[in-house]
This record gives structure tokens, sequence and C-alpha cells, in this order.
């Protein structure tokens, strides 16, 4: 079901991309839309690895700086039979951890100076199933995607503010208007759509890394300290990159409250209730 969701939500931005273009600038408006779109696409595919790591200040460590991590991470990709991604640390008592990368062969792992202080193996191993789990369904890559098509929709729609809309609304002024209205509604759309998109793979990511590790309670319990620890303590990290983590970073900036429609993560105490129900057989 959350695949489906995610399909159907991607088919929809999509098709609110093609349908602002096209009413910006006809055919020609829904070409220049192809075109952009798959060069962004394009870009995020190749570099998004790159893009995060940078918006993070990760760094690269080597197996004698994470031994622990290393050798979690070596016998879930074991289990899982996936390549070894490469693993980064980021300087910040926050707790928490990201992954990012295309495809298995080209991820990376990120943990955080914080999280390693607060969890206990099975926690810490729970969270890295969390995380494998996202590079195998390729949630990186889905994200990129969202997060691409809902730039190109704000462009569409700030160039038709700036030029105008299509020539046949130009002597029609209801066309204009719902022009108009459509034009200031569609990235509101666009954003709802991508965070919704965002809401559901971290529900995937909780019940394949659960299912990777074997044990939903070990990663219920992590994500309970996690949650604790986001709410306390900001992370200075570009709003972009939020939704790659496990859990929002900016918790603490926003506040717990900031509505879950606006949020680029389901609730923690949700996201606890289904890891305990998968724990007693219910998924």
């Amino acid at each position: 079901m959350n695949n489906l969701k995610t399909a159907a939500l991607l088919a929809f931005l999509s098709a609110l991309v093609w349908g602002v273009a096209y009413a910006w600038g006809g055919m020609d408006g829904f070409w220049v839309g192809l075109v952009l779109v798959g060069f962004m696409n394009f870009a995020a595919y190749f570099w998004s690895d790159k893009i995060a790591l940078a918006a993070t200040r990760a760094r690269p460590v080597a197996e004698h700086q994470l031994p622990n991590v290393y050798s979690i991470v070596r016998n879930l990709t074991s289990r899982a039979g996936m390549p070894m991604p490469r693993i980064y640390l980021i300087d910040s008592p926050q707790p928490n951890a990201f992954a990012t990368g295309r495809n298995p062969q080209n991820a990376a792992v990120a943990v955080t100076t914080g999280i390693l202080q607060i969890l206990d193996d099975e926690e810490l191993e729970g969270v890295l199933g969390h995380e494998l789990a996202h590079v195998r369904n390729r949630d990186i890559l889905i994200s990129s995607v969202a997060a691409m098509l809902a730039a190109a929709l704000s462009i569409f729609a700030r160039m038709a503010l700036w030029f105008g809309g299509g020539d046949r609304d130009r002597n029609n002024p209801i066309g204009a208007i719902i022009g108009l209205v459509s034009i200031i509604l569609a990235p509101i759309a666009a954003m709802l759509i991508r965070l919704a998109i965002s809401r559901t793979r971290e529900f995937e990511a909780d019940a394949d890394g659960a299912e990777l590790t074997g044990r939903p309670m070990a990663l219920a319990s992590a994500l309970a300290k996690i949650g604790a620890g986001t709410a306390r303590r900001p992370m200075e990290v570009n709003p972009a990159v939020s939704q790659l983590f496990i859990d929002n970073p900016l918790k603490a900036v926003r506040g717990q409250s900031f509505a879950t429609l606006f949020s680029t993560h389901p609730p923690i105490e949700e996201r606890i209730r289904r890891l305990h129900a998968m724990a007693s057989g219910i998924r």
C-alpha cells in the first residue's frame, strides 16, 4: 500500500507539473517543462548523495574510527545481499542518521556523534537497518525526484506570474482568474504531496528495517530516544535535506506541534505504535 501510495502521489505531482507548464505556454510550455524536469531529475539522480553529504557537513570515516558502525552495517548488508555503503560521521550532539545515494552501489550512511552516545548496539542496529531499507527501496531517488518536480512546478508558477498565462486566457477574464488561482495553489499542492511521500517512505523503511534486523522493538526504543533528542537539540542543517534523516533535525526549531500535514516525518508516536504492532505479529 505504501508503494502504491507513493506511485500515485508521484503521478499526480507529475501531472501538476505538465498541467501548469501547458497552462503557461501551451504545447511549447509542455515541451519546455519536459526538458526542464528531465534535466532536474538527471541532476537529482546522479548528484543527490554529494549534495546531501555536503549540506550536512558529513565527513567520511575509516573502519578503525567507527568499528562498531562498520561491523553492524557489514552484517546487515550481508544479510540483505547489498554492497557495503560508505560511512560518514556528522559532528552534532543531536541523535540522528540518514542514508543517501541513487542506488545500493552508490550509497552512503551518515550518523551523528550524538546518536552514537545514546543508543545501545541493538538500537543502533535498528536505526542502521532503517537507513539501509531506504537504500534498498531507492527512497533517496524517489524523494529527489519528488523534490525536483516540486521545484519545477514552483519555477513554472513564477514564470507564469512574471510573464502572464497562455495566449488563450488573455481575453478571457474568468480563465485568467482560474489560471492565476491554479498557479498560486499548485506549488502548495506540490509541497504537500512531496511531504506526504516523505512520510510514507519513513513508515515503509521502519517496517522493512525491522524485518531486516528481526528486532522491531529495538527500533521502537531507538526512535523514542531519537525523538526526545531531536525535540531538545536543534541541528544546523539545510532544510532541503531534512527529510533524509530518520527524524526531523529541525523539530526543535519548528516545534513538536508543527502540523502533521506540513511535516517531513510522521509522528514518532505513530511509528512506535506500528512497530509495537509489528512485534506482536500485526503489520
